[in-house]
């Protein structure tokens, strides 16, 4: 696309009535673009339509009209969470009609660099750690994307003198052109979201994006350990510098002594106990010595997942020009993310954690190897197609019963067969999301002992039931306060 004030008199069209879509369609408007907005949804579901109105911008809801898109279209910017399936979008791309979302339009119109964090897992968590760390070395840093505000909200905003840094899933960067951002940050890719790339191979050509744009003077940061991201590294266009918890680097952020790769059937190492005797380490280049930010187990946030994350952001905010001394108390307060790892309660012995952001397998197992107790794990959710195999070795080794809820209960059921896991109980829908969680806190309970921990951690994503992972997470807890 080109900058948004070139579209002057010019038909937009803007699918999706989420924050997101309301503020892309403020900014064209007030640039004097000729913009209507689109969603499924009815009027009575569709609140920000009014608003919209008010400003002179025509609404329609409650379904697509055939004549949406038109050959003299000039842009249409989509909801991300929209398939390239839906009608419009099938039509803009017959007319060839450029088909963006909200990422691009905001980093056409930002002032300020942008650091870009995509991965399967450790976004959010990631995301929000860097902007703390900004915060604490006084480089005014604005949060958003996926989290937070929308960018085109802040993107106006903010100055050249401060950072936008942006949480981009998969979704948001498959609808970019041009978009690169200073820092790009890409953390691990696992199997997830194929229902909507179609395959593996669209869902890493679309988180790859985030790379394609950037020139000599910009910076990726990449996970060393692994082998999907590590590739990518010599594709980049810009200055690579790496992370890694398993090996030690000639450049970048990493683990002295590394960590051990755990194998399958091995017991899991205490969290505590293997931090303890390790540092933080970071090397700007390979031909200056590598110095100790601080001791690991000082981190904030447990586990070896959260290490990782705590690493990349370092090297984040490193190569943003942060003074090394000003992290090290951030990252000793940090405690994490609501809905991710999160400490609930404890009742008779019994410890409960919240993990409703982990919605694939591989944020599952890496939750459960951060916990030392026996687990009672809740699990199931939306059916994505995977047929969750990998998590067979955790639940043989580190899984002592399983309650299997939503549409994947019985895909659950089948590998803790396999695992030999004799401790599962499966919950039948019930008269809504809440009585179905309630149920499966119940019965986690009962299958726990004092010392054992319960642990919402579904695999999956949570739309079968629950408007979004953070609804799934906040009734856990609900049920948990009041069993």
């Amino acid at each position: 696309m080109n900058h948004p004030s070139q579209y002057i008199n010019k038909k937009i069209v803007v699918l999706g009535l989420a924050r997101s879509g309301v503020s892309v369609a403020k900014l064209f408007h007030q640039l004097g673009a000729i913009v209507t907005v689109n969603d499924r949804k009815t009027r009575e579901q569709s609140p920000e339509a009014a608003e919209l109105e008010a400003l002179g911008i025509e609404v329609i809801c409650g379904y697509h009209p055939d004549d949406l898109v038109q050959a003299d279209t000039a842009l249409l910017v989509k909801n991300p969470g929209i398939p390239y399936s839906a009608p419009p979008i099938v039509r803009a791309q017959q007319l060839n009609v450029e088909i963006i979302t909200e990422v691009e339009v905001a980093y056409w119109v930002s002032q300020a660099p942008i650091i870009g964090i995509t991965g399967s897992n450790g976004k959010t968590t990631t995301t929000t750690l860097i902007g703390k760390l900004l915060e604490a070395a006084r480089l005014q840093p604005v949060v958003g994307g996926n989290i937070g505000l929308p960018l085109c909200e802040i993107a106006r905003e903010v100055t050249k003198d401060q950072w936008i840094v942006a949480e981009l899933s998969s979704f948001q960067l498959k609808g970019t052109a041009k978009f690169a951002p200073k820092i790009a940050l890409i953390l691990n890719i696992a199997e997830t979201h194929l229902d909507y790339h179609g395959d593996l191979q669209d869902y890493i050509r679309s988180k790859a994006k985030i790379l394609d744009n950037q020139n000599k003077d910009d910076v990726a940061i990449l996970n060393w350990d692994d082998p999907v991201t590590r590739e990518m590294i010599t594709h980049c266009r810009g200055i690579s510098f790496p992370f890694s918890i398993y090996e030690t680097l000639e450049k970048g952020v990493y683990v002295d002594p590394p960590y051990e790769p755990i194998q399958a059937g091995e017991p899991l190492p205490d969290a505590a106990e293997e931090a303890a005797a390790r540092h933080i380490m970071y090397r700007m280049s390979s031909d200056v010595e590598p110095k100790s930010l601080m001791p690991l187990h000082m981190l904030g946030i447990p586990g070896r997942h959260n290490a990782a994350n705590a690493l990349a952001a370092i090297a984040a905010c490193l190569m943003a020009g942060a003074a090394p001394e000003a992290l090290v108390k951030p990252l000793e307060l940090f405690r994490g993310v609501e809905h991710r790892l999160e400490f609930v309660s404890e009742a008779n012995g019994i410890t409960f954690y919240n993990d409703s952001k982990a919605t694939n397998a591989t944020a599952t197992i890496m939750s459960i190897r951060s916990l030392s107790a026996p687990i009672v794990l809740i699990a199931g959710g939306l059916d994505r197609g995977s047929d969750y195999a990998e998590l067979e070795p955790i639940f043989r080794d580190r899984v002592k019963g399983l309650v299997a809820l939503g549409e994947t209960r019985s895909k659950l059921e089948a590998v803790a067969s396999q695992a030999g896991l004799e401790e599962v109980r499966l919950v039948e829908p019930k008269a809504s999301a809440e009585e179905t969680l309630d149920e499966a806190v119940k019965l986690a309970a009962q299958l726990a002992v004092e010392g054992d921990i319960v642990l919402l951690s579904p695999a999956c994503a949570s739309w079968d039931m629950f408007s979004s992972y953070e609804q799934r997470g906040s009734m856990f807890k609900k049920s948990v306060h009041t069993l």
